[in-house]
């Protein structure tokens, strides 16, 4: 039997309408930008799998890393026990983020690193005898799948089945210099009641790669502290490089309170999830009573082999090659979207380090459900291309390690793909 046959008969997979999918794709290897399918055909994977890719497929350095950490120590739990490599990713992250983030607390993935910082925020309330009890968020947020991520996610078709279950969430637009003013005063309606506000700093991924501007951020951030709202700052996506710095972070001059990792993390070797926070957060957890503590964990907190791959990604990510990598492919974004912006079947071009997104004009509404999408998606497979877009919002998020001939490729491909439509 065929692994699609196989596939079929066992599996159901993530933000797939199982009965009208097309077979899937079984996967046989990877090595640096390309993945290899059981026929011998490969893909370049302009898209790093669901963003989680830095440094390309089965890279060398990190398996060596991991194999020799299988050796060693594969699981301990994480309650009452330590160990080198957890220690050592906490310092060693701590130290590349903004100088009020002082603790670490693991997790497994996007949504639960969200879910951690959203129990922190609220609890922090609670614990000093504080009735804050609303979110603060924008309209169109993607923080993950889990019910508290869900809830301070956009509300949407995907949520809808659930609705009555969230709690309650405070929306309101990206700042711009234009609603500033008026973002402040829907803030103030709500009093003292306001216990958080998450965001995903600059990019809107999951929304459409929807961008906005960092000086805007910063007065929201800057009004926010001044109202001791606490902030929780989502870099998931955002994280280790992708907007041409190492965090978004790294753009703004206010600091959050809490901050969030995933995805990239591990390189995209294994699921791993971080939250971060400052001392202020962690001392209001700190009491002879034991009802204040977070309670919150998961078997696999702090797993001795996600560490090390994470510790041998930041390693990679830091080296002159990767820097200097990631320098060229912004340009070359940069220099192409130029090109997509003349493009008469294409709006709305926009960019920020690594990251560079497009729509596609035609009569649907512009939505995750535009059906355009799949189209766009088959036509690249058929090129040898990994593309996945959002409805009719095309993207771009490659590895580090794609060459400037390799990005070339791309390009070309997708001028073809657009004159075809």
């Amino acid at each position: 039997m065929k692994l699609q046959e196989r596939d079929r008969a066992v599996n159901w997979h993530p933000y797939t309408q199982m009965k009208t999918a097309d077979n899937v794709i079984p996967i046989t290897r990877g090595k640096g930008v390309y993945l290899y399918d059981d026929r011998g055909n490969k893909y370049i994977d302009a898209v790093s799998s669901w963003w989680v890719t830095l440094h390309g497929h089965a890279h060398p350095y990190i398996a060596k890393k991991v194999s020799e950490q299988l050796n060693t120590l594969e699981q301990v739990i994480f309650a009452g026990f330590t160990h080198e490599p957890a220690i050592q990713l906490s310092e060693n992250l701590l130290n590349l983020l903004p100088t009020n983030q002082h603790k670490v607390f693991y997790s497994d993935n996007g949504s639960t690193a969200v879910e951690v910082a959203l129990k922190m925020c609220i609890q922090f309330a609670h614990n000093q005898g504080q009735k804050k009890s609303k979110m603060l968020a924008f309209k169109n947020a993607y923080h993950g799948d889990t019910f508290g991520a869900m809830s301070v996610s956009g509300r949407s078709l995907w949520t809808k089945p659930f609705g009555e279950m969230l709690f309650e969430v405070i929306f309101i637009d990206t700042p711009t210099s234009e609603n500033l003013e008026s973002l402040k005063n829907q803030i103030l309606n709500h009093g003292d009641d306001i216990a958080g506000f998450i965001f995903e700093p600059l990019v809107q991924g999951a929304a459409g790669m929807l961008m906005y501007d960092a000086e805007d951020l910063d007065e929201l951030m800057k009004f926010c502290r001044e109202q001791k709202i606490l902030m929780i700052q989502d870099e998931v996506f955002t994280g280790f490089g992708r907007t041409g710095r190492l965090f978004a972070a790294n753009y703004l001059l206010e600091k959050p309170d809490i901050m969030c990792f995933s995805k990239g993390l591990t390189g995209g070797t294994m699921p791993m999830g971080i939250t971060t926070c400052s001392n202020e957060i962690y001392n209001a957890f700190l009491s002879d009573e034991k009802y204040m503590t977070l309670f919150h964990g998961h078997s696999f907190t702090a797993n001795p082999l996600a560490c090390t791959a994470a510790l041998a990604s930041m390693e990679l990510l830091l080296n002159d090659e990767t820097q200097q990598n990631i320098k060229r492919i912004s340009q070359q974004h940069f220099q192409f979207s130029k090109i997509l912006e003349q493009n008469s079947q294409v709006e709305n071009v926009r960019q920020i380090g690594t990251i560079l997104a497009w729509e596609i004009k035609n009569n649907e509404q512009t939505s995750y459900f535009n059906e355009i999408g799949k189209l766009l998606y088959n036509k690249f497979l058929k090129r040898g291309i990994i593309m996945r877009p959002l409805g009719n919002v095309m993207y771009l998020v490659p590895p580090y390690c794609i060459t400037a001939n390799e990005l070339d490729l791309v390009y070309t491909n997708i001028l073809e793909v657009l004159s075809s439509l």
